[in-house]
């Protein structure tokens, strides 16, 4: 045997090595845990999230039902969550720009629409709070003809939609950093 075989065979063998001694270390995000601590999905369903505090009937209000309910989607499934540990207060404002203008009609052609998010993790039982960030989403969007009312309208709730969705999506994987590793 060449001592280049030889070599290739002892950095394989120090690889395995060191693989089987970290295999024990990984343990999945979302797994049942065996020394009798809640699984995160259990401390994620602990999670009460209260209406956001929006005019009534305001484009704001709807984009923050969204929020929400995308939010329980993510923290709860399709089941009901359990009693709250924690109360999640979220804060938001939206934008919207032009981002290109048809020089003829003095329209915009495409639009980008943005959510600035801030939240408040506070345990309930001490009512402190134990978590705090921001975070943002930032979509376009592009109006089918400049003087469909119509199409212009969905494209625009769509955006507000995708955007809510992103937030959700940040917020919960936050969250579940936040459960899992207590940081």
């Amino acid at each position: 045997m060449s001592s280049a075989r030889i070599r290739i065979a002892a950095r394989l063998l120090a690889v395995a090595g060191l693989a089987a001694l970290t295999a024990g270390c990984f343990q999945p995000m979302y797994a049942e845990r065996s020394d009798g601590t809640p699984a995160l999905r259990e401390k994620l369903m602990g999670v009460e999230i209260p209406p956001v505090d929006k005019p009534n009937a305001s484009r704001e209000a709807r984009v923050g039902v969204e929020i929400r309910n995308a939010l329980a989607f993510k923290l709860y499934g399709s089941a009901t969550g359990m009693p709250p540990t924690h109360r999640l207060v979220l804060r938001f404002t939206s934008s919207r720009s032009s981002l290109i203008i048809n020089p003829n009609t003095g329209l915009p052609n495409s639009e980008n629409y943005g959510i600035d998010a801030q939240y408040n993790l506070i345990e309930i039982a001490t009512n402190k709070s134990v978590m705090t960030g921001t975070t943002f989403a930032r979509v376009s969007y592009d109006m089918p003809g400049s003087y469909q009312r119509y199409a212009r309208t969905r494209a625009y709730r769509d955006a507000e939609d995708r955007a809510a969705n992103e937030i959700a999506e940040n917020i919960t994987t936050r969250l579940a950093s936040f459960f899992t590793a207590g940081i």
